[in-house]
């Protein structure tokens, strides 16, 4: 018996390999044989450089960026090493220009600089990195990337030749952009980023109509930086003519997917497709009689094309039944079923607080135990089908 175990991770609780470590040890209760393979599962926000870094067996890297509204802030990544030797750094932007490290008084999309992304890739690049995954989402700016783009050697200049201001208000003065100081190992580069968006770089569907309002920005801003994002697009095509502000995704992270996309070369995918891809999860499901998935709270917007969703359909297309956990289940989470979950369950065991669901020890020991009965369920319609068919 296989299982195949990728389950998101319980935010403030569980991280996905532990949330998957418990699943396992429900499965050995009831079949101490079986073959478990256990896969981190994230969609590209947070968590996902802890649990692509860790499943994969990587290292963790903890650095001084700047944040996103200048002052130094402390971030992590990941780096991975395959057996060739060749490195491969799991990036989320939010850890250096997200908007939760913005207290909300101080929230304004005309200040918020992207520029400590760009010092993440610069530092990856020195320690030999050439492949980079990463998660766009949860951004605080909307300077159309030009701040990570500075930090590797990008230049924006106004029209008296001086480098424009930090933040959305430097696209105001935006007249020129040169590429001759970027950084020489930008050509050795790849990059994948995971992006769960379709908006354009401008427009009524635009990353300022869309997103500016969250953070911090008025009305009048609005309106002002979507003109400055567009003709920040048009100087850009001059110089990479495929840059597109249609493209779905450009508008993301405040334009940083157009950025990543024109400047980079970078490919733009759901970021559930991506870890999944990355992790080899449909590799394991050539062999595999089970499928268990889940993630913190089940609700009407995981069957929208949430992580556990993504790996439940990847199952579908090789015939392989899906169970999911979950610490929590809404009504809503019915519609799962018919996006590829073949059957769900909450863990906890009975009313406690949610300060008692939330405790690790609880949480792991609820995941075992409502694994192990599910298993047990499973075991038991295994006997009662050989018995018919005796």
């Amino acid at each position: 018996m296989k299982a195949v175990v990728a389950i998101d991770s319980f935010k403030g609780c569980l991280t996905s390999l532990e949330a998957g470590q418990a699943a396992k040890e429900g499965i050995l209760r009831v079949y101490p044989d079986a073959q478990v393979a256990l896969l981190p599962l994230a969609d590209g926000g947070e968590g996902t450089v802890e649990a692509l870094t860790g499943g994969m067996g990587g290292a963790v890297q903890r650095i001084r960026v700047t944040g996103p509204l200048g002052s130094p802030v402390e971030c992590e990544y990941g780096i991975v090493q395959d057996e060739n030797g060749s490195r491969t750094a799991v990036i989320e932007m939010a850890q250096a220009a997200g908007l939760t490290l913005v207290p909300e008084e101080r929230r304004d999309p005309l200040l918020a600089t992207t520029y400590g992304v760009g010092e993440v890739i610069r530092d990856a690049m020195e320690r030999q990195c050439r492949r980079f995954l990463v998660g766009i989402g949860g951004s605080a700016t909307n300077d159309g990337g030009i701040g990570m783009l500075q930090a590797l050697g990008f230049e924006f200049l106004d029209r008296a030749g001086n480098p424009v201001s930090r933040g959305a208000r430097g696209l105001k003065d935006l007249a020129e952009i040169r590429t001759e100081n970027a950084l020489p190992e930008l050509r050795d580069c790849t990059f994948r980023v995971a992006c769960d968006v379709t908006n354009p770089l401008c427009g009524a569907e635009g990353s300022s109509a869309v997103y500016g309002p969250q953070k911090g920005a008025a009305a009048d801003t609005i309106e002002q930086m979507d003109r400055w994002l567009r003709a920040y697009a048009e100087l850009t095509a001059r110089v990479f003519p495929h840059a597109s502000p249609d493209f779905p995704g450009a508008g993301a992270a405040g334009g940083m997917g157009f950025a990543f996309r024109s400047y980079l070369g970078a490919d733009l995918a759901p970021g559930a497709g991506i870890v999944l891809e990355e992790t080899g999860f449909e590799r394991e499901l050539a062999s595999a009689d089970l499928v268990i998935t889940g993630e913190g709270r089940l609700d009407g917007q995981t069957a929208m094309g949430k992580a556990p969703i993504g790996a439940a359909r990847l199952a579908k297309r090789h015939g392989i039944p899906v169970f999911a956990f979950a610490g929590s289940v809404t009504p809503e989470a019915a519609a799962c079923n018919a996006a590829g979950i073949d059957a769900y369950f909450p863990i906890l065991r009975g009313v406690s607080s949610l300060e008692e669901a939330m405790d690790r020890e609880n949480a792991v020991r609820n995941m075992a135990d409502a694994v192990e009965q599910v298993m047990r369920v499973w075991k038991l319609q295994e006997k009662t089908k050989k018995f018919k068919n005796f």
